[in-house]
């Protein structure tokens, strides 16, 4: 972003080149503006993209400069060998009526043998001011008591373009000095700017190394306790509500935008209006029987893991919820097909408008599904909610949260009713990690196709695999938990907690097409390979080589066995990652084993979803990518992730919480 385009200083010819003595050839004459034609002998060929703005200066300054011109062959007319954009504005002007065709122009006549030379000379034998120079002067005018507007409209700029010319005028007269001596760069200065205070200015400049002085930088040192308006705060507040209250704002002249160039300077005020709004969305919430309700702007997820969710009733569906959650489910998976069909076409448009009849289908799957599950009165007199907001400014609710102390009550609680009833266990209760419907999808992850979740898990799956083989001691606990419930508790579920089945799971390539060739396949692969090269085929042979091994070395082998059992396969993007407790005592790195890619996850998702990840590992290239088609975004959302460490929210290793969005989303009850 330069301060001068080449149009607002084309455009301030208000100082002409001084003009020599005429030669005995050449005289000054008016000449009527209908008897004058270019010439050919016009050394610039280039007229410019600011003939309009010269035009309308011209209009208001009038012709400060003439031009120059030899005689036509035909003894009519004069043909303009030097001056050619003024000549340009001049018969603008007269297309518009603004002066008379037969205006009379000041042209100095050259002879024709010159014409060349005056033309080349008047172009090249001159040096535009310095940018220093015309802030000053714009300064100057304006100190004369010339409004904004007329001298935008002597010029024919922008009022925009002036202030920003006043505004570099009042930039310290030392950094201005270091300007003109090219020491201070003139996006520095703009940077510099931002603030009318010159001894903050000179002491973020001057107190700085080299190496931390660019724009970005010394932009950020002197706007280091303001908040820019595109913040989530703000956005929540609204700035007319924040001004109404007195609070004070910074504009950057010099911003790209509005959004980005505003900044607020009381945090202080910002902080109280946002935490009365949510204030104002917790007191209904207080209403609903909870032990506890808290607003607060700000969660990290350290302090969410702080807390457990508390467990929910689920209630059967009545036969009209049923069909209508069918048709729903029925509607989405068709609707994923078609999508991965146009992502491997790279049909953009109809891509989105895919991808947004999906969101539209998964919310109100959702919305039924949200009212199939609740929490019980008891279990609300013991937990509470926390009113937050996301990264966008949204308000979220957070219901269902239980502290430590809470929890261990609540399971107490829990265990004397199983104990008065004889033991029998509650069939309709479930914590939230329980739940599995399109609707309760974790953040971040609304956006993923049912294929894509099952491609994504089965690579999740086979670092499971793989990391499994390597921890034996961590391996015999989960075969041992699979084998006490299911000889010892009389459990036969399906899905184990862990994320453990007592069968092989170790062909993935209908899920993953890339499966085979993936780091977690490939080491499992050769390690499997290592030790099937030790072992015979035959196998009385192979039961006496066993007898033979050390504990730790059978135990390294039932690792290896029980590794093809792992299966955390999920149909569809859930709340519910099964393998959590798995993941956590192996410490899984999903970095170390998958890498989001184009091939691998970003073609697959919309060009939304790619550029809200990109947000959170390049910020700054956001703008840039907006503007690219589908597929170069996915090229350039892979170079950028390389390293990063992002991983998709479908990775996490914690179930998420019930999360709310309010005005959005129905109701816990």
């Amino acid at each position: 972003m330069n301060a001068l385009t080449d149009s607002e200083t084309l455009a301030v010819h208000a100082i002409p080149v001084p003009q020599v003595p005429a030669q005995p050839s050449q005289q000054i004459l008016l000449v009527p503006l209908s008897r004058l034609r270019p010439s050919r002998r016009n050394v610039r060929k280039t007229a410019g993209p600011s003939i309009e703005a010269l035009a309308a200066s011209i209009e208001r300054v009038g012709l400060l400069q003439n031009l120059t011109v030899t005689l036509g062959t035909d003894g009519g007319h004069y043909e303009v060998v030097a001056g050619g954009r003024r000549f340009a504005a001049l018969k603008l002007l007269a297309k518009k009526r603004r002066i008379a065709k037969d205006w009379d122009v000041p042209c100095l006549l050259v002879a024709d043998g010159r014409a060349r030379t005056a033309s080349l000379t008047e172009n090249v034998q001159r040096e535009a001011m310095h940018p220093a120079d015309q802030f000053e002067a714009f300064a100057a005018l304006v100190a004369e008591g010339r409004p904004v507007e007329d001298i935008a409209a002597d010029f024919g700029v922008t009022p925009l373009v002036v202030q920003r010319r006043l505004k570099l005028a009042n930039v310290s007269p030392r950094l201005m000095a270091d300007y003109r001596a090219d020491a201070v760069s003139l996006d520095q200065l703009m940077a510099l700017a931002v603030s009318d205070d010159h001894a903050a200015q000179e002491a973020a400049f001057y107190e700085a190394p080299e190496w931390q002085r660019s724009p970005a930088a010394l932009r950020q040192r002197l706007t280091e306790r303001e908040i820019v308006a595109d913040h989530a705060l703000v956005r929540f507040v609204g700035l007319d509500a924040y001004t109404a209250a007195g609070g004070g704002i910074r504009r950057d002249l010099f911003a790209d935008d509005e959004a980005t160039g505003t900044t607020l300077t009381d945090a202080a005020l910002l902080e109280r209006l946002v935490r009365d709004k949510l204030e104002s969305l917790a007191e209904p919430v207080r209403t609903e029987g909870w032990a506890w309700v808290e607003a607060v702007p700000h969660l990290s997820p350290a302090e969410r893991q702080a807390f457990q969710n508390a467990p929910r009733q689920r209630r059967e569906p009545t036969a009209k919820e049923a069909r209508r959650i069918a048709v729903l489910q029925g509607r989405l998976d068709r609707t994923d097909a078609a999508l991965e069909e146009a992502y491997d076409a790279d049909d953009e448009d109809k891509a989105e408008t895919l991808h947004q009849r999906r969101e539209a289908l998964a919310a109100e799957l959702g919305a039924v599904q949200s009212q199939l599950s609740g929490h019980a009165p008891e279990v609300r007199a013991m937990a509470g909610v926390i009113v937050t907001l996301d990264r966008e400014g949204q308000p979220l609710m957070h219901r269902g949260l239980l502290r430590e102390a809470e929890a261990k009550a609540l399971r107490a609680l829990d265990a004397a009713r199983q104990r008065t009833a004889n033991g029998q266990t509650p069939g309709d209760e479930g914590s939230d990690s329980d739940r599995s419907t399109t609707g309760d999808a974790p953040h971040g992850a609304e956006h993923l196709s049912d294929r894509l979740a099952q491609r994504l898990s089965a690579h999740r799956t086979a670092a499971l695999q793989i990391e499994l083989a390597r921890h034996p001691q961590v391996a015999l606990a989960a075969l041992v938990h699979a084998l006490v419930q299911q000889t010892l508790q009389g459990s036969y579920r399906n899905a184990l907690p862990l994320g453990l089945r007592l069968s092989l799971r170790d062909h993935l390539e209908d899920l993953a097409p890339d499966w085979p060739e993936s780091p977690a396949a490939l080491a499992l692969r050769e390690l499997r390979q290592a030790w099937a090269d030790k072992l015979p085929q035959e196998p009385c042979e192979l039961f006496t080589v066993l007898l033979d091994k050390s504990q730790e070395e059978l135990v390294q082998l039932l690792a290896l066995c029980t590794a093809p059992a792992v299966d955390v396969v999920t149909p569809r993007a859930t709340a519910s990652q099964p393998g959590a407790e798995l993941s956590e005592a192996l410490g899984l790195d999903m970095a170390a084993w998958w890498k989001p890619t184009a091939d691998s996850y970003f073609q697959h998702v919309s060009k939304a979803a790619i550029l809200n990840a990109v947000a959170q590992f390049a910020p700054n290239e956001v703008p840039r990518l907006s503007k690219l088609k589908k597929a170069e975004i996915s090229q350039e959302a892979e170079r950028l992730a390389e390293g990063s460490g992002w991983m998709p929210a479908v990775f996490g290793r914690e179930a998420p919480t019930e999360v709310e969005r309010t005005g959005t989303e129905a109701s816990d009850d």
